[in-house]
């Protein structure tokens, strides 16, 4: 098998190219790549617990415990201690975060479009299917 026919090179080097290029973006913001799974999901869903939010980044407990302190000594998130369990944390944006939320979405649709604008909309669909179908997060 050569790389062309290679998921594993394909996806692995497309990943590269679109963090490369959000990176370059979220440099103008002050905001790490690395970062950036911890804003999108909170920007999602904020409250969310330390482990929680571990978990739907893909990164252990204690990265993710260095990354919030990233964010809470940038002023982008606090950490609200829960009344019922004291070693719990909710996590939540902060207001100069949400100020950003509009900007870091745009940017990060450009990127998007920036890869995904050579294929038309039917194609855009299946290829997102396909992803999607194989990705772990969705396997049964």
């Amino acid at each position: 098998m050569n790389r062309d026919e290679s998921l594993g090179y394909l996806v692995a080097h497309l990943n590269q190219d679109i963090l490369q290029e959000l990176d370059s973006r979220l440099q103008l913001y002050q905001i790490d790549i690395k970062l950036w799974p911890v804003i999108f999901a909170l920007l999602q869903e904020e409250g969310l617990s330390q482990t929680e939010l571990s978990k739907r980044c893909d990164v252990a407990n204690y990265t993710m415990t260095r990354f919030l302190d990233q964010l809470q000594a940038q002023g982008l998130i606090r950490r609200h201690q829960e009344e019922d369990n004291r070693r719990t944390f909710q996590i939540f944006l902060t207001p100069q975060a949400k100020a950003m939320e509009q900007d870091l979405i745009c940017e990060a649709e450009r990127v998007n479009e920036m890869f995904l604008g050579k294929l038309n909309d039917d194609e855009r669909a299946v290829l997102l299917a396909l992803l999607k179908k194989v990705n772990r997060q969705t396997a049964e």
